[in-house]
């Protein structure tokens, strides 16, 4: 049981920001066997002019219990304990929290166990016969706020990693353009995680053009979000762009994807869908191979139409033959070949979906605009009409190409 120990006391204008502006009293378990040392300890928090709930736990297995009911701000703990001793006692009550910060008491023959448990993780350690109640008061207060600046280091050293991860990933999912000089052709590509600062999903995109000078432009799209689908995104786009240079089109090349799928795949149930197009470098003629994949929109002057080849299975499913359509790209139009992140945010009308008609509608709207500034004024007013509900739920990959030639 948590005993009130002391009284409320004003803040200590010496101690700076946080470690004296105390608001609430301080809950402290005091693990020691020794209940003479336990009582000593009990007169100098009544003398160190602050407010504290001390608890007693005279053994590890019972301050093992008094952790998991109560979250206590600070640990004081004796490293001799009937049931644990030295740095053990010390690791057992990190692995209860490792958030909650730990003083140590040592005897006066056993110092050189607090230097080794201040290297362990303890936030500082207190000599028994040569603790007064301000040094104690210190000693708890500080470790309190070393233990709150060691976890906001932690925190910021994750967020700098998960800040370098993403860069790896975006550096494998939105690869650098291989394109020939004078490639006849304008691309525009854009990419909007679902969230700030969040890991990158598992949309994709490539675009390359091979000596034949035939320009290759794709969009894909693996099922869920994390890391492991971000990898497994990496691997097909890089995938798609070796197959491409190796000479493989349409069917052939799906289908070393569907196998490059399967064995980079981190579960069963995993799939992809895929959109690849390849311009023709002799006429406005393009071959379209549509696994899974929504449609793309065709943008021309003043006007926008919802393009959808005839499509096969997603990648994952076993398919081993997809639909090879030729179309043609009209004179001043471009395609823009998007995953479906960009529809499926609400409409801003009660709980309905955007969806592709909504995203048809959307679109025209802003089919006056041209080039990057139709791609941005497309995403922008998704993100907008989901504004109400949280903003858009999923990544967005966009690809916007058109003939210049």
């Amino acid at each position: 049981m948590w005993l009130p120990v002391g009284a409320p006391s004003d803040p200590d204008p010496t101690a700076g920001a946080g470690v004296g502006a105390q608001t609430r009293p301080l809950s402290v378990l005091l693990v020691e066997d020794d209940r003479g040392d336990a009582l000593l300890v009990e007169e100098l928090v009544l003398d160190a002019d602050i407010d504290i709930r001390l608890a007693w736990a005279p053994s590890m297995a019972e301050a093992e219990v008094e952790l998991a009911k109560l979250r206590p701000d600070c640990v004081l703990l004796d490293l001799n304990l009937p049931d644990a001793n030295g740095i053990a006692a010390l690791d057992r009550v990190t692995k209860c929290d490792p958030t909650i910060p730990i003083v140590v008491l040592t005897g006066l023959n056993d110092e050189h166990f607090g230097v080794s448990a201040l290297a362990s993780g303890a936030q500082d350690y207190l000599v028994k016969g040569r603790v007064e109640a301000e040094m104690l008061r210190r000693a708890l207060l500080y470790a309190i706020e070393r233990k709150r600046a060691e976890i906001t280091s932690a925190d910021l050293r994750s967020s700098q990693l998960r800040a370098q991860e993403n860069s790896r990933l975006e550096r494998g999912l939105l690869p650098s353009p291989l394109l020939l000089e004078q490639p006849g052709v304008d691309i525009v590509a854009k990419y909007r995680p679902s969230r700030a600062n969040a890991l990158l999903g598992g949309d994709f995109y490539d675009f390359v053009q091979t000596p034949d000078r035939t320009v290759h432009v794709m969009v894909g799209d693996v099922a869920g979000h994390g890391p492991d689908e971000a990898a497994l995104g990496v691997a097909l786009r890089i995938g798609w762009r070796a197959l491409t240079f190796a000479g493989l089109r349409g069917n052939d090349r799906m289908r070393q994807l569907e196998r490059i799928l399967r064995a980079e795949s981190p579960g069963a149930r995993i799939f992809a869908t895929v959109l690849s197009l390849a311009l023709s470098p002799h006429d406005r003629s393009f071959t379209a191979v549509r696994a899974g994949h929504p449609g793309m929109l065709l943008h021309g002057p003043d006007t926008v139409e919802w393009l959808e080849p005839a499509a096969g299975p997603a990648l994952g499913l076993g398919a081993t033959d997809w639909p090879v359509v030729e179309l043609e790209l009209p004179r001043g139009h471009g395609l823009l070949l998007l995953t479906d992140g960009l529809f499926e945010g609400h409409s801003g009308v009660g709980n309905e979906r955007l969806g592709e008609d909504g995203l048809l509608e959307l679109a025209r709207s802003r089919a006056a605009l041209t080039g990057s500034a139709f791609v941005e004024a497309l995403i922008g007013g998704a993100e907008e009409l989901a504004g109400l509900h949280g903003g858009l739920s999923d990544d967005i990959a966009v690809v916007r190409v058109e003939r210049t030639d």
